[in-house]
């Protein structure tokens, strides 16, 4: 065509296209190495790419910001944990710390009185006692609570520390008086005002003793032990009328040695029983004496005539 400049002729010529090609290519590829340039700068420096939310804003986390109640500085929070605010010394571990102290011991052998006495009646309930309380922590009350001891998986030292009273006291009820003086041993009460004058075996059922009195001098004191509900020892004044060293119940077939009678059948006489047995038993009505040595003695000083007095 005759109106076209040479110009614009030569642009739609093979050449002209094929150089126009070649530019693009090369734009093209510029732009792609700006871009991984880019990325890779982003990798290296830690920022994240966010996505854009519906006001525009970034959703996902951006270069330089923290997360709220952060370091106000705008570091990083640091992400160890913790340190307590009473954080000293290192606490010495489980292995390392002193052992317990052992129980403190609250009676062992030699030591006497009512509480070695509560300890023999618990003995007693759990069998590892047969004989009723003496109040003297003797050899045969070590033998019974090393015994307790290794029963039950604690160290049998045979002295009664804390672990092993508390442990008795889970496993026992509280003993009662006469199981606290089973076998006797228990102190006289007051004696009764009829005793106070003449010659007289003063016997007390409520603590259960006799004293042998001399105008109202007391020379002996011993426990007694009475009759049961069905065969009561009857109380009053009475004489003693009659003393048989040797006798022998023609009732009950029994042996009934110093016997000093005072009310029809009953006496005051040695029980064998009694000194087996303690309070665990009854008499028939007689008043029962354990100690023979100290019956023998009563026998050999109180004569027929001599008061006798039964009273609560």
């Amino acid at each position: 065509m005759t109106g076209m400049s040479s110009g614009t002729a030569g642009r739609g010529t093979p050449a002209a296209r094929g150089a126009r090609a070649v530019r693009r290519s090369l734009a093209v590829r510029r732009s792609l190495s700006v871009l991984a340039g880019a990325a890779a700068l982003a990798t290296v420096c830690g920022c994240t790419t966010g996505t854009t939310g519906a006001s525009g804003g970034a959703t996902g986390p951006r270069a330089g910001r923290t997360a709220p109640g952060g370091p106000a500085d705008g570091k990083a929070a640091s992400t160890a944990p913790a340190r307590p605010a009473d954080a000293g010394t290192p606490s010495p571990k489980a292995s390392a710390t002193a052992p317990a102290p052992p129980p403190r011991v609250l009676w062992s052998p030699g030591d006497s009185g009512r509480d070695i006495r509560e300890l023999q009646a618990r003995l007693r309930q759990v069998a590892w006692l047969f004989e009723g309380p003496s109040g003297s922590y003797d050899a045969r009350t070590e033998e019974a609570v090393k015994g307790f001891q290794g029963k039950r998986g604690l160290p049998g030292t045979g002295r009664t520390d804390s672990v092993t009273w508390q442990r008795l006291l889970a496993m026992t009820h509280e003993p009662d008086r006469w199981e606290l003086y089973l076998m006797g041993g228990q102190p006289a009460a007051a004696p009764d005002a009829r005793c106070l004058t003449g010659r007289v075996l003063c016997v007390d059922k409520t603590s259960r003793t006799l004293r042998w009195m001399i105008d109202g001098r007391t020379l002996t004191t011993v426990s007694v032990r009475f009759g049961s509900q069905y065969t009561p020892t009857r109380e009053g004044v009475f004489r003693v009328y009659w003393k048989s060293r040797h006798h022998v119940s023609t009732l009950y077939d029994s042996p009934m040695p110093y016997a000093m009678f005072f009310s029809g059948g009953q006496a005051v006489h040695f029980s064998s029983d009694f000194a087996a047995r303690g309070y665990a038993g009854a008499s028939h009505g007689c008043v029962n004496v354990r100690d023979e040595a100290a019956i023998a003695e009563l026998f050999a000083q109180v004569r027929n005539g001599d008061k006798v007095v039964v009273s609560w």
